[in-house]
């Protein structure tokens, strides 16, 4: 049987905390009695955050790419807060386009932050949650897990493998008292995903991730899709020939190839994101 976990004086790590969904995150958390440790690349962002939620709140620094930096984040929240007893993988970018026009830089930043960062993540931090018998990691990862929308090449890669790792990982760790969730939201409203479409779904807040993520934390379950109706559409299509499969793909997803060809909304997103040598 999967132990619950309260929310309550928990406490809670979170990678990319300093905005975004991250900080809704943390912001649900804290309003739940948990104690929150916001990690970001933008150190200061992430103390600011945690400054406005008060309590035990705290932000530090981290670059999800590093393992270094991964693990001096993971051993300083043991040592401010004590054990962790969730660790929420959320930090991600994405570059939008045709993927000839991928700049490879942009192919590497998508690889190192959305799929080494979690696999990072998951390997430092699950052992010490192993030998205590009990923990929980939360991934934020995407519908793009399941769908691959044009224009989103590449990350829906890192997405799909994301899916397998924690899939894997899921099973070495049964029966140890870890447990592993992954949070598969549509398009959120955020500067990641400036300047695309939605495609048949509504645009999601960064709240009612938020509420996937907390709820997954009282009630542990693998794979959550928000909207929920999303993954038994996925799993019925799935099971229709390619052709009528494709027909309602197309009808469905969007596509954001054709969303961003006329716009430069992701310009100041994605040249702040995607550059992995500016200094935190």
């Amino acid at each position: 049987m999967v132990k619950q976990q309260r929310v309550a004086g928990s406490v809670i790590a979170i990678t990319g905390g300093g905005r975004g969904i991250g900080a809704a995150i943390a912001a649900r958390a804290a309003a739940q009695g948990g104690v929150v440790a916001l990690g970001d690349r933008d150190r200061e962002a992430a103390v600011q955050t945690a400054a406005e939620l008060g309590g035990r709140a705290r932000g530090y620094s981290l670059d999800v790419t590093d393992e270094e930096s991964f693990a001096a984040f993971l051993s300083a929240v043991e040592t401010d807060l004590g054990p962790i007893d969730v660790l929420v993988n959320n930090a991600g970018v994405m570059w939008v386009g045709a993927f000839d026009a991928e700049p490879p830089s942009s192919s590497e930043a998508m690889v190192a932050v959305n799929l080494l960062g979690v696999i990072r993540g998951v390997r430092l931090a699950a052992p010490a949650m192993r030998r205590r018998g009990r923990g929980q990691i939360v991934t934020v990862a995407s519908a793009a897990s399941k769908l691959a929308p044009p224009g989103e090449a590449t990350y829906a890669a890192t997405k799909h493998g994301v899916l397998g790792y924690l899939t894997a990982v899921r099973e070495e760790l049964r029966g140890t008292g870890v447990t592993i969730s992954a949070i598969l939201p549509g398009v959120v409203d955020t500067q990641l995903a400036a300047g695309t479409d939605t495609g048949a779904a509504s645009m999601l807040s960064p709240d009612e991730v938020a509420d996937a993520v907390v709820g997954v934390i009282g009630r542990p379950r693998f794979a959550v899709t928000v909207p929920g109706y999303i993954g038994p559409l996925v799993a019925l299509t799935g099971l229709l020939p390619q052709r009528i499969r494709d027909a309602v793909l197309r009808r469905t997803v969007p596509d954001q190839v054709a969303a961003v060809k006329q716009s430069n909304a992701r310009a100041g997103y994605e040249e702040q994101a995607l550059r992995r040598d500016r200094d935190e």
